[in-house]
């Protein structure tokens, strides 16, 4: 006998062991409701049926019909081919999600995945392994942000790795800066934190790996180094920002487990819109990609309200950018990076031989020369003078 054909023979000799004692007095309704799982309405309703019928009132009328809800064959070939031809590869939810936004989809997601596994085309997810306590979020937007890049090959056409710069709120996983660039490093740093403070204001605290372009650390595996900031450490240090190092992966899990999401569903999407360039795919992430991802899996924080404040400060340019202290030489120069900057008479003082000058390189690489808070030069990224003292006073 079939599995239906046994439990549909075990119900009917449960139910009617519980009708006899029913019938004679030994069991109330509410008790042989009980023993049978159902409730007392359920119970007299069956009683009824069977009384009426015999043993055919009490056979489940539901076999045999099919159901109003049944999808057509044709919408699962559909959904199959879709799958095969085009998105070989995603996960069933990535894929749900596509099908449902462009491709018309209405079933539900788990007829979605019980099609694509009963194709073969996916594999059930491995069983995951044992729970482990995930760190507290932080009650309000503002108060952490993290940041870290990740190497990939996050466009296939291009045929390299590169990275991917990603800074996110601690309390809601969204993501407020996204970008790929050649290799990350202090420059990819300051774009994403002039991104973030322009748009959203200053926040509490940073947090990231332990990175050279994010800190010293004089011992491989060691402690940083808080006494010689790097330029991020320094930048940080004048927007009143704390900074907060990372000692293992773990401790980046939430971060870590976004660039797995990323990895899954940001490569699929730029290679299913054809994106060959890191410009055209940036302009994509932020335009097509990021208020979808920040949609579908941001959270709400626990507490209203922001910790972000409004940046006030003036251009934020002149902090997130590269600053090294330099001595004037005799000649009234400056050497910076193989470049000798030549600064021209100024009303400020005489000269500045011997003098203590700040250099800055900007992210368009272009160079100011800093005499105090007055700038005394602007310099092509080859060290020509784009702008006199005259005009830059």
């Amino acid at each position: 006998m079939i599995r239906t054909e046994v439990l549909r023979e075990v119900r009917k000799m449960r139910f009617l062991e519980v009708y006899e004692k029913s019938r004679n007095g030994r069991l109330s309704y509410c008790e042989a409701a009980e023993t049978l799982g159902l409730s007392e309405r359920q119970f007299r309703r069956l009683r009824g049926r069977f009384e009426l019928e015999g043993e055919a009132g009490l056979l489940d009328r539901r076999v045999g019909k099919l159901s109003v809800h049944r999808i057509g064959a044709d919408e699962v070939d559909r959904i199959v081919s879709l799958y095969r031809d085009r998105y070989a590869g995603w996960t069933v939810q990535h894929f749900y999600d596509r099908a449902q936004e462009r491709h018309g989809l209405t079933a539900s997601y788990g007829w979605t995945k019980s099609v694509l596994h009963a194709s073969g085309l996916v594999r059930p997810a491995v069983k995951r392994s044992a729970h482990r306590k995930r760190r507290p979020r932080r009650p309000m937007v503002g108060m952490m942000l993290h940041q870290d890049g990740s190497k990939h090959l996050w466009l296939p056409r291009l045929n390299r790795q590169i990275d991917l710069i990603v800074t996110m709120d601690d309390a809601t996983s969204d993501i407020y800066s996204i970008f790929l660039t050649e290799e990350e490093g202090t420059s990819s740093t300051f774009r994403g934190l002039h991104e973030v403070i322009g748009r959203h204001g200053l926040f509490c605290t940073f947090y990231t790996d332990r990175g050279s372009h994010y800190f010293h650390t004089p011992a491989a595996g060691g402690k940083v180094d808080r006494e010689r900031p790097t330029q991020v450490g320094r930048a940080l240090d004048q927007l009143g920002i704390r900074h907060i190092a990372a000692y293992s992966p773990e401790a980046r899990g939430r971060s870590e487990r976004m660039f797995e999401t990323l990895q899954d569903r940001l490569v699929k999407e730029l290679a299913d819109a054809g994106i060959a360039t890191i410009e055209a795919a940036n302009r994509y992430i932020a335009e097509v990609y990021l208020p979808a991802h920040n949609r579908r899996f941001a959270v709400q924080a626990t507490e209203p309200g922001s910790a972000f404040v409004a940046w006030t400060g003036g251009a934020l340019g002149e902090i997130l950018c590269h600053q090294e202290d330099r001595v004037v030489g005799n000649d009234n120069t400056v050497l910076f990076d193989r470049l000798r900057l030549q600064i021209e008479p100024s009303a400020i003082r005489a000269h500045f031989v011997k003098a203590k000058v700040q250099v800055r390189r900007y992210a368009d690489d272009t160079i100011g020369l800093f005499y105090g808070p007055r700038c005394i030069g602007r310099y092509a990224p080859d060290g020509a003078l784009l702008q006199t003292p005259a005009k830059a006073a």
